[in-house]
């Protein structure tokens, strides 16, 4: 496994247990939880993206942790669902959780699966957690990976801003990480992109759906 680096190191040890800790909920919680902040599910946010897509296609999601994303996947019909958590405390209690997904331990700078393995690979408020300076290669892994699509849902904005986390630098950071995947990879093209306003503050999400 390659070197690993400050945010890897925070999110698989006590600081990322705490996370989970903190942020373990059920996936209708969750779904209450999108529904209060933009006014619809993240299943509903999801099908406006992947409705039209084969539910048989083989997806990853890059940092799971205790995998509601997948489960609201596997919700929506699509059954050939993998995940890889760089937390041990999460991965263990995602296995119990997420029946029929298969997840294991691994983190976004060394994906352990071989080039073009899946037909789509995404994260869900996992990029803002990767410095700026080492952004391109969990991009790049991303793209290894994937045959076809890749999805994401980050936090947004036109520029790179770093926002403290709990007290802490070098944590968190938005941009338009759609604009940063086709800034690294020419190739890729956007089949949907679109901000999501929270409905209490002017903060914005990104969602995006890019097609080799």
């Amino acid at each position: 496994m390659r070197k690993s680096n400050r945010q890897i190191e925070k999110w698989a040890g006590d600081f990322g247990q705490e996370y989970t800790d903190r942020n373990r909920t059920s996936l209708s919680a969750m779904e209450r939880l999108y529904k209060r902040n933009f006014g619809v599910t993240r299943t509903e946010m999801n099908g406006q993206f992947l409705n039209g897509l084969d539910r048989s296609m083989r997806i990853l999601e890059v940092g799971c942790n205790i995998g509601n994303q997948l489960l609201c996947l596997q919700r929506m019909g699509f059954d050939n669902l993998y995940g890889i958590e760089p937390q041990d405390y999460a991965v263990e209690m995602a296995k119990k959780r997420a029946k029929g997904i298969q997840i294991i331990k691994g983190n976004i700078f060394d994906i352990p699966f071989k080039d073009g393995y899946f037909d789509l690979v995404f994260t869900s408020g996992v990029l803002i957690h990767i410095s700026p300076k080492n952004i391109k290669k969990a991009l790049k892994e991303i793209y290894r990976c994937s045959r076809k699509y890749i999805w994401g849902y980050e936090y947004y904005s036109e520029k790179y801003e770093e926002i403290p986390y709990r007290g802490e630098k070098g944590l968190l950071w938005k941009t338009d990480f759609a604009k940063a995947f086709r800034k690294t990879f020419s190739d890729l093209k956007p089949v949907k992109v679109q901000l999501f306003k929270y409905v209490n503050n002017d903060n914005l999400d990104i969602m995006f759906l890019l097609k080799k």
